[in-house]
């Protein structure tokens, strides 16, 4: 878990002249300790016994800007949705020489299974997994990536896009990770349900 950020100044009125590098990081640390502070308190007390005001109050900010920066109380905790979906993609287009698309997939996958054994992570997880807002949350927001998923594939192997298979494949790659959260040995059942991807992938991938 990351150290709260530093007490934020009041951000520069219009017109300021502020640097637009300066404004930007203020924002990110703004968000930052939103995040930081939502985390903490969720895992002090439980996540439906905090509101957002003591989460805005908690970072030294309104209630107003909180909500600049998040949706609503479920995102506090999820903040990397935009640098997932790029990443999913990139596995994807950027694969090494020789690598399937199945293949980037499931060393991307195994490379975000969480360490369950680090104390820390294990208690993000536990307050995920024992809070049905914030687990139904995760799913639709991994879940969300599908489309884009899809064309990167369809992309890849010439198919056209809307292309059945590879709307299969992108959709249970990632509904993978429904199956191992749960799962005593998820890195295991990560691999076993990718060998069972693969070949089916193999016999009805376009142009196999």
């Amino acid at each position: 878990m990351t150290e709260p950020a530093p007490r934020l100044e009041p951000p520069p009125p219009s017109g300021s002249g502020a640097p637009a590098g300066r404004r930007e990081r203020k924002k990110a640390r703004t968000r930052q300790a939103l995040a930081d502070a939502a985390l903490r308190l969720f895992l002090e007390r439980g996540y439906e016994q905090v509101g957002v005001k003591e989460i805005a109050d908690a970072a030294d900010v309104s209630v107003t800007t909180l909500f600049k920066h998040f949706a609503g109380k479920e995102a506090l905790v999820f903040d990397q949705d935009d640098d997932i979906e790029a990443a999913l993609v990139a596995a994807v287009r950027d694969r090494a020489p020789g690598q399937s698309v199945l293949q980037a997939l499931r060393a991307y996958v195994l490379r975000t299974e969480k360490d369950v054994t680090h104390p820390e992570i294990a208690a993000f997880i536990r307050l995920v997994s024992e809070t049905p807002a914030l687990r139904d949350y995760a799913q639709r927001m991994w879940m969300r990536h599908e489309s884009a998923l899809a064309r990167a594939i369809a992309e890849e192997v010439g198919a056209p896009e809307g292309d059945a298979t590879c709307a299969a494949l992108a959709h249970f790659a990632l509904a993978s990770r429904t199956l191992t959260d749960r799962h005593p040995a998820p890195r295991r059942a990560t691999e076993e349900i990718f060998d069972l991807l693969e070949r089916g992938w193999e016999a009805v991938r376009p142009g196999s």
